[in-house]
């Protein structure tokens, strides 16, 4: 009997391990899908009331309207672009950030498989289809699986371009760095990290040597392709930068800082696992060659730890921190956690699946405001033409996705009555409520009011007070007990109902109060 050709059983072989990695891919996918859409239906908050309210416009309008946001654009364009073929429902919309996260399985498995072997891409895959930082967000109307994905693309490209030295990659970086600018700010944090880890893989190479000048001249390629491609926007964000930042944030602590793996590796067990079991695959990975030492260690330690460090830092003098923000922290974090539980050996292994039980059995959050609640609640006594007040002007975009929206409702905040309901004008916040007041806003708007019109007090419930000592949110905790001082003092007015009336302590997350009043007599 004649023997198979070599060729035949060695392309045989292949396509069936290519057969068995596209199944276990597409099971691994389906178990990422199974606990992340869990919370699909889970109601909205304010930030993805202005999520929807933004991404009604005209796509065209978007880029300018945003300049009262100090947000990029990209994100509520494809937004726009998906309502318009999905709708605008909640689970609906929850489906284009599930999709982008459960992309970042298959792209996780590219980036390891390609960065190192496919032992790293599988677990690289598998960090990324469980990180219940990304099962969170995956159930979120925001940008920020979104920002996940685009950062795992973004730091592959630039370890195989600056790092290995694959010099194709370099086109790939820079788009790919210009499309995450157009995503989130907090870009240019790892921006920072990716610059000075390419001046460490510069210095690393010998002096006056060819690979110094070819990765000079790579460096301006890929980051000259992103500014490029970033210009349009620069003078928007320039704007934004001085007239909006976040004036709702408070300067985090040290105690922020350290725990903030926390956030991102499904808490403090999580970290400890992850960054143990690393840290020792890393040690041996440092020791194994000369690139690996000087450069790929440091360069996977910097870009995981950076970013967050700069953001931290900046949020000092001009706070910014969110928790949601640090999604631009999780890939170069589970790149970095791949690679050393990959060199850890069986230490690796046992981390991996303790890491693995931890993780698949975290969900999302089932609840994000009582947004929902209080406006069906009370929008059933709603009648056209009644006004609803919101002191927190945020709070005004979902008010106004779920009270009724036969009832040609008009809504108000402390900055006076809104006709754009969609967006939240951020632009030198705290002066503008200085701005501002009862005398000049809620008294002429209760005169005005007709006999048997009525007027709903939106307000949030101030559990932890604390907690509102930022510029901006310490205006509206003052406004809110002002508002309701009057409102209840008006003897014109008549209370009809208050929605929640029993919440204790624990009101849940982004709670709110509703205060139907009607006016009895001029």
């Amino acid at each position: 009997m004649a023997l198979r050709r070599p060729g035949a059983v060695w392309a045989r072989s292949v396509a069936g391990t290519r057969v068995l990695e596209g199944a276990g891919l597409l099971a691994l996918t389906a178990f990422s899908l199974l606990i992340r859409s869990a919370e699909l239906g889970t109601h909205f908050w304010i930030d993805e009331g202005l999520s929807i309210g933004i991404a009604n416009r005209p796509i065209q309008d978007i880029p300018g309207i945003l300049l009262q946001d100090g947000s990029p654009p990209l994100y509520y364009m494809l937004l726009h672009v998906w309502m318009s073929i999905v709708g605008d429902g909640v689970a609906a919309t929850h489906w284009l950030s599930l999709i982008t996260a459960l992309l970042c399985v298959p792209v996780g498995f590219w980036a390891g498989s390609t960065l190192v072997d496919r032992r790293t891409g599988w677990i690289v895959a598998a960090l990324f289809a469980l990180c219940p930082f990304l099962t969170a967000y995956a159930q979120e109307t925001r940008m920020y699986s979104l920002v996940v994905l685009l950062g795992l693309i973004t730091c592959t490209c630039f370890l195989h371009a600056y790092i290995f030295g694959h010099r194709g990659y370099r086109w790939g970086f820079g788009v790919s760095l210009a499309i995450l600018l157009y995503t989130h700010n907090w870009t240019y944090f790892l921006g920072v990290a990716l610059v000075l880890v390419t001046f460490l893989s510069w210095l690393a190479k010998p002096k006056a040597s060819p690979e110094r000048r070819t990765l000079l001249r790579d460096a301006v390629t890929g980051y000259g392709v992103a500014v490029l491609l970033y210009l349009p926007w620069i003078p928007s964000f320039v704007s934004q930068y001085l007239h909006t930042g976040a004036p709702w944030a408070q300067a985090p602590t040290f105690h922020t800082l350290v725990h903030s793996p926390d956030l991102l590796l499904g808490g403090f067990a999580g970290t400890v696992a992850v960054l143990l079991a690393a840290g020792f695959g890393l040690n041996a990975l440092a020791n194994s060659g000369r690139l690996e030492r000087r450069v790929l260690v440091p360069a996977l330690v910097l870009l995981a730890v950076l970013p967050i460090v700069i953001a931290w830092l900046l949020s000092q003098a001009s706070p910014a921190w969110a928790t949601r923000y640090l999604a631009i922290g999780v890939p170069p974090m589970l790149l970095m956690a791949a690679f050393g539980l990959r060199r850890a050996g069986g230490l690796g292994i046992v981390a991996l699946v303790l890491i693995a039980v931890m993780w698949g059995t975290t969900g999302a959050p089932s609840s994000k405001s009582n947004v929902h609640y209080v406006a069906t609640t009370l929008g059933a006594d709603l009648h056209r033409g009644d006004i609803v007040m919101s002191t927190q002007p945020e709070q005004t975009s979902v008010l106004a996705y779920y009270l009724p929206r036969n009832l040609d409702l008009t809504f108000a905040t402390p900055f006076g009555i809104q006709k754009d309901t969609g967006i939240t004008d951020w632009r030198d916040g705290a002066a503008h409520f200085d701005r501002t007041g009862v005398d000049t806003q809620l008294i002429p708007l209760l005169k005005n009011m007709r006999v048997g019109q009525q007027i709903l007090l939106i307000k949030p419930i101030i559990s932890v007070p604390a907690r509102w000592k930022a510029p901006w949110t310490s205006r509206v905790r003052d406004r809110s007990m002002e508002y309701r001082g009057v409102m209840i003092g008006d003897p014109s007015l008549e209370l009809l109902t208050i929605v929640p009336t029993n919440y204790g302590s624990n009101a849940g997350p982004n709670p709110v109060q509703g205060y139907l009043f009607k006016k009895v007599h001029e």
